[in-house]
């Protein structure tokens, strides 16, 4: 069993990786600002022998140094970030100072203190609107916000660490996540919990555009397991790979499908396209196959389901 020090461990995806490592006898100590991260996120692992936890911000120079200096991780996985574009266009310094300077916190705390192991949250935005799709690890990143870019070159950052000090990084381009814990109050959230939060409350919404528009849905607990298999799998090697399905789905697909399973008949209304948005995402799914065995096994509606 290892010992992994979890960043972001009260965030949406970070309290479903510890909820799986935990389940798998791993000794966790996680690390949150609750900046976006809930305590409630948090509460049922709290009990737990195995769970330890500490409130610092894991930008702050120093704070990640103290904790793995103490908790002696095989492995980090790294899951703190600001994880709005807009916000990152609005305030790039912030986006900076989380996406990249704590990053760089990371690589430092690890090489100073033995780990072996790194687990990076990337994201598909590294790519920004590639239209050669499904988009392979190899297709060209031009990121189109300051989100994209922290998130490219803090990849560099690590795999640098991993060429010259032998750690292993796995670096995870998260494609569209959903899934409970999600929080719809966020005006950044994603799509999923926002329809969801309207339907819930009788209230039509709106998608922007004709609706066509298509992404690659995958859902939050598939996404803890890659990051699992990351951190503790046996022979895994330095690497990037999409966290996808290799399934398009457009919007109205999306919402039809949501408005089913949680028996709403409303109708969305149509507002005009934004700019900003890419037409079309898909990852190509097939190199998490081959370096981690990772396939994601949740269908969009049974995963809609845990949200209804």
């Amino acid at each position: 069993m290892a010992k992994i020090l979890v960043t972001g461990a009260a965030g949406f995806i970070g309290s479903h990786t510890v909820e799986q490592l935990l389940a798998g006898g791993h000794t966790i100590c996680g690390v949150d600002n609750f900046r976006t991260g809930k305590p409630a996120n948090l509460a049922p692992f709290l009990p737990v022998e195995s769970f330890h936890f500490k409130e610092l911000d894991a930008a702050a120079a120093g704070n990640l140094d103290v904790a793995a200096r103490e908790f002696r991780p095989d492995a980090i996985i790294h899951l703190a970030a600001l994880v709005s574009v807009p916000e990152s266009i609005a305030n790039p310094a912030e986006n900076d100072r989380l996406n990249f300077q704590a990053t760089r916190l990371v690589a430092e705390a690890a090489r100073a203190h033995g780990v072996k192991r790194i687990v990076f949250a990337s994201s598909a935005a590294v790519y920004g609107a590639n239209p050669h799709l499904p988009l392979a690890e190899e297709a060209a990143c031009i990121p189109l916000s300051p989100y994209g870019s922290a998130k490219l070159a803090a990849e560099q950052l690590l795999l640098d660490l991993a060429r010259n000090h032998g750690v292993m990084v796995r670096c995870q381009r998260y494609f569209n996540v959903f899934g409970p814990r999600q929080d719809p109050s966020s005006l950044y959230s994603g799509v999923i919990s926002l329809f969801r939060d309207r339907l819930i409350k009788h209230t039509a919404p709106m998608i922007h555009g004709d609706g066509e528009q298509t992404r690659d849905f995958i859902y939050v607990g598939d996404v803890a397991r890659a990051n699992v298999i990351a951190a503790t799998g046996d022979e895994i090697r330095t690497g990037v790979a999409n966290i996808c399905t290799g399934r398009a789905v457009s919007l109205n697909t999306l919402y039809s499908t949501l408005s089913r399973v949680l028996g709403r008949g409303l109708a969305p209304t149509h507002g005009p396209a934004r700019e900003s948005d890419i037409r079309h995402s898909l990852g190509n799914p097939a190199k998490a196959r081959r370096e981690l065995g990772f396939t994601a096994t949740t269908s969009l509606e049974d995963g809609l389901r845990t949200m209804a």
